[in-house]
């Protein structure tokens, strides 16, 4: 398995901080912007960086990140453009973890084995299907052989209603971090954020991989509270991909804007 995930939470641990990773969607608004945007995440401080694959039906998402996959999809994104955005990023930072976050009709129309092994060759550590509850990782399609088999960590969702064997499951498949949701329904930042202590005390009681908290996380606060409910980081998308939805025609300020809200963010991880 690649490590990158397992080497930054030694080392957040070691210099007692939690992980921020933000989230945008690949291609967004284009594949040259999108590029620049990646840097400036990664240069402002992120730990590590979730991306999503544009999608023409993303069910999981609330309105700010599907406006963001309709302007990547119409500015040309596809999934080779989306790998060798990837590719260009894991040439300019070989330490840092990147998962992607997509659907897994994407994954299965490519064929699993071919999806995952073009992952592994962009740089890819880890990747998040969506729509895959744990109780289908192995039944008609087996993402955790073909993932495991590309050398591939399989990222779950633990959702804060899951029942006890359900968290214990996740924790027993969950690669590389595992994806824990303040709260139940889509991204966003309207919604206030959840209160799921309960559910990462399972976690970490189960042995699960690292839990890193998201849905309703857009400020330092919101960060703070995370780590203080047992979290290991937290994942911010709607916030970032909204600033970018606000400076379309500003790139300049746009890049400005996201540097700014990410350092203020990772400040919030320093306990």
């Amino acid at each position: 398995m690649t490590d990158r995930f397992t080497e930054c939470f030694k080392r957040l641990k070691q210099a007692d901080e939690g992980a921020f990773v933000p989230f945008v969607t690949l291609c967004d608004p284009n594949f040259d912007i999108s590029f620049d945007i990646l840097k400036t995440l990664v240069n402002a401080g992120a730990d590590g960086l979730e991306l999503g694959i544009p999608f023409s039906d993303p069910c999981a998402d609330g309105v700010t990140i599907q406006l963001a996959d309709k302007r990547a999809l119409s500015s040309g994104a596809s999934l080779d453009k989306c790998f060798k955005l990837i590719s260009k990023i894991r040439a300019e930072y070989s330490k840092l973890p990147i998962s992607i976050l997509c659907y897994s009709n994407i994954a299965i129309v490519r064929g699993l084995e071919k999806f995952y092994r073009d992952a592994a060759n962009a740089g890819v550590d880890a990747v998040l299907l969506a729509d895959i509850p744990v109780e289908m990782v192995n039944k008609q399609h087996n993402f955790l052989k073909a993932a495991n088999d590309a050398d591939i960590d399989l990222i779950l969702i633990a959702p804060p209603n899951a029942s006890d064997a359900v968290l214990k499951k996740i924790a027993e498949l969950s690669q590389g971090y595992t994806y824990a949701l303040s709260r139940y329904g889509i991204t966003g930042t309207d919604n206030a954020l959840g209160k799921p202590k309960e559910m990462l005390r399972k976690l970490k009681e189960d042995n699960a991989a690292p839990a890193l908290l998201g849905f309703g996380i857009s400020t330092p606060d919101h960060v703070k509270e995370a780590l203080e409910a047992g979290a290991d980081g937290a994942i911010a998308g709607s916030a970032v991909v909204k600033i970018i939805e606000n400076n379309l025609h500003d790139k300049g300020k746009m890049l400005s804007e996201i540097e700014s809200y990410v350092k203020a963010m990772k400040a919030a991880t320093k306990k």
